[in-house]
């Protein structure tokens, strides 16, 4: 399924890790569209794909990590294409991203400032006062009061979602085209957490920012994307707008995984969360045919004869040769 005019199209990505004895695959066969101005959500459980995905966007994937996909077209460039210079000059300026723990992402050596300042002078030929009086800007713009006292602290006299914010001023930085946010809000609290997707939706329309937001949490999912992916097992599984995902999932293991969310009715009676037996396959185990069929309600034998094709369904696309059944009996 495609946005119109992509700032970024993944086409038929997949990601392995070769050794001498054996091939592990990590992603494959993934697509993807992102327009400008619009949020893609990709969810799905821990060991789905989702981070490794984000980091091959930027050609960050470790060795022995191979990458191979039709196309990763980056306003219109195929950065597949790209030699190693080439992609230092796109990454952090045309598509950035922001990690999911910034103490580890941030040098704990370097103040912020420096930092930010680093990432503007690597990209644009500019004088050290003028990326100094910038990354203040770039502060106040992320909300970070006394910006240019700030602009001296180190990361570790930070608060952690001062340190998020920080980390959202070196990708928006140079202003890119695509913003990749791998879990933005990993270990802040419920009031922070709001704080930094608010912040990260008035910037991307400020800016008319493409990003893709990688998280677990369908809560944000249903606040600030546009479109969602749902991934299993390195595999595209559905795709659809977010307004008609929350109306009617496709694919079982989307109703799983909003089945699971805690509501306010399953607190006041203290009822068990409904819960996806088991756990997702190790990339050494993958199961034969659907990969989500040994946990899946649904399954029939069919369902471990062969992989199933993602097809479209209305405004969306599924990977499940049973939706239909599933969409009538529901």
């Amino acid at each position: 399924m495609r946005a119109a005019s992509p700032v970024l199209s993944v086409q038929d990505l997949s990601i392995r890790f070769v050794s001498k004895e054996r091939t592990l695959t990590a992603v494959e066969g993934l697509s993807f569209d992102v327009a400008a101005g619009e949020t893609l959500a990709i969810v799905g459980e821990s060991g789905c794909g989702k981070s490794i995905t984000a980091l091959s966007l930027l050609g960050l994937v470790p060795k022995p990590g191979l990458v191979e996909a039709r196309t990763i077209a980056l306003e219109g460039r195929n950065i597949l294409e790209f030699s190693e210079d080439e992609m230092r000059h796109v990454r952090g300026n045309r598509i950035a991203m922001i990690f999911q723990e910034p103490m580890t992402a941030l040098n704990p050596v370097v103040s912020i400032g420096e930092q930010i300042i680093e990432a503007i002078r690597e990209h644009e030929i500019i004088s050290k006062k003028e990326a100094r009086n910038r990354a203040v800007e770039l502060l106040r713009r992320v909300r970070i009061p006394d910006a240019e006292r700030r602009l001296h602290e180190f990361p570790h006299r930070l608060s952690g979602g001062m340190r998020q914010r920080v980390m959202i001023a070196i990708a928006l930085a140079c202003s890119p085209a695509v913003l990749v946010a791998d879990e933005p809000t990993t270990a802040l609290d419920v009031t922070i957490q709001a704080q930094i997707l608010e912040l990260i939706d008035i910037l991307k329309k400020e800016s008319n920012t493409a990003v893709v937001l990688i998280t677990h949490d369908l809560g944000v999912v249903a606040e600030h994307a546009d479109r969602v992916l749902v991934m299993y097992a390195g595999r595209k599984i559905e795709e659809q707008p977010a307004r008609s995902l929350f109306q009617e999932q496709l694919h079982p293991y989307t109703r799983g995984l909003l089945a699971a969310r805690p509501r306010l009715s399953t607190l006041a009676t203290r009822e068990r969360l409904v819960e996806i037996p088991g756990s997702v396959p190790s990339l050494a185990e993958m199961p034969v045919g659907c990969r989500f069929a040994p946990r899946c309600g649904f399954g029939v034998p069919a369902c471990t004869a062969a992989d199933p094709a993602l097809v479209q369904a209305g405004a969306g696309a599924v990977a499940c040769i049973r939706w239909r059944e599933l969409s009538v009996a529901e």
